[in-house]
């Protein structure tokens, strides 16, 4: 996982994701495909964890969303990191729409295994993160309370760090990292991964 307990890919990628966000606030149509190349996937792989795993309505609340973010794209203000928090953010709310309209409420669910290339170093809850590539582990996903499964999908799939999740949850940081904490160690307890029941909550890193 790395600083911050993000994805190396997510902030591999967040440079490259910034420049292209500022090239499409300028009308650069060729580079809002390139932010949607890096962002789309793992937007509907938390989708999938809140409507549920039938693709074709995640990818429908996922066009959704696109279509609010390009309306609303010269309102942006930040870089990369930033973009997959706001682009989450509007995903959720429509996730919540669509549920409405259905009158369920979310249940986490598995997001699809190609979605996750976790490499990482050896510390619990990272053996954690990088085990979530097998499908015993996406299954267990679905598993969690709401709040474990949500924050898990946002810093892993999506690659958000601390404080974005936050503010993408409406929630205090804290009570976040909490909540990602608990369930990464749920996961590594399941998974029987040494020291998974001894980490704190600090793990995952609070300031990033």
């Amino acid at each position: 996982m790395g600083q911050g307990g993000r994805p190396r890919r997510a902030r591999a990628h967040d440079e490259e994701l910034g420049r292209a966000v500022a090239a499409a606030q300028q009308g650069d149509e060729a580079a809002f495909a390139i932010a949607y190349r890096l962002v789309h996937p793992g937007l509907v792989g938390y989708l999938r964890g809140l409507v549920g795993t039938d693709g074709e309505t995640a990818e429908d609340v996922a066009a959704e969303a696109w279509l609010e973010i390009a309306r609303d794209l010269g309102r942006f203000r930040g870089d990369g990191a930033g973009f997959r928090g706001w682009t989450a953010t509007i995903a959720r709310h429509r996730a919540f729409d669509h549920l409405r309209r259905q009158r369920t409420r979310p249940r986490p669910a598995a997001p699809e295994q190609d979605l996750l290339e976790l490499p990482g170093p050896h510390d619990t809850p990272g053996q954690a993160l990088e085990a979530i590539s097998t499908r015993r582990v996406l299954d267990l996903i679905g598993e969690l309370p709401r709040d474990q499964a949500e924050a898990v999908l946002l810093r892993v799939v999506v690659g958000l760090d601390g404080p974005a999740t936050a503010r993408v949850l409406g929630k205090r940081p804290g009570a976040v990292r909490t909540a990602a904490h608990r369930g990464l160690r749920r996961l590594g307890e399941r998974l029987g991964l040494d020291g998974a029941a001894d980490e704190g909550p600090g793990t995952l890193g609070g300031s990033r």
